[in-house]
């Protein structure tokens, strides 16, 4: 019989994710999950691409919508006057920044632009820091949860306690 440490709750320091504009609702609801499983908040700054609400994303995000933390927000101004203290980080295949260079802090944003056109200068441009995900040459960019994903990932990764148990498959 295998000996299973709990696992505690993650702490990943109040990071939170955020979708300008969504354009696709099974993203949102990908992200959704994300944000439940991580324990971060996703914020959902409109308009969307489509009718929010579960409707749309219920079969992406299954049961774990209820476990989300979610905001929504009017607008870029209305998340802006609202938005969690700490940096914004900006996800963009034109970022500055690889994102496994960027040092993730407490309270950290991360932001994520519409699947077809990514963020707008004038919003990337309001951001602490603009970061990439390094990709091979000769390809355009990641599927929107995937890249939340990989960001949510890196900075919990970044952000874990030391005591936190660690799983490991033996």
């Amino acid at each position: 019989m295998q000996n299973r440490r709990p696992i505690s709750k993650p702490d990943h320091a109040g990071t939170h994710l955020a979708l300008y504009q969504p354009e696709i609702p099974l993203n949102v609801g990908a992200i959704l999950r994300l944000g439940a499983c991580f324990g971060m908040p996703v914020h959902v700054i409109e308009p969307c691409g489509f009718p929010f609400g579960p409707r749309a994303w219920r079969r992406s995000a299954m049961d774990y919508a209820a476990l989300a933390e979610l905001h929504r927000h009017d607008s870029w101004a209305d998340f802006l006057a609202g938005r969690p203290a700490g940096r914004l980080v900006a996800m963009s295949t034109r970022g500055a920044v690889r994102l496994w260079d960027l040092v993730f802090r407490p309270g950290d944003t991360i932001l994520l632009g519409p699947e077809g056109s990514g963020l707008p200068d004038t919003v990337r441009d309001a951001a602490d820091a603009s970061v990439a995900i390094p990709l091979v040459p000769g390809v355009r960019s990641l599927n929107l949860a995937m890249a939340a994903a990989i960001a949510a990932a890196e900075a919990a990764r970044q952000l874990a306690a030391p005591s936190q148990p660690s799983r490991v498959n033996r």
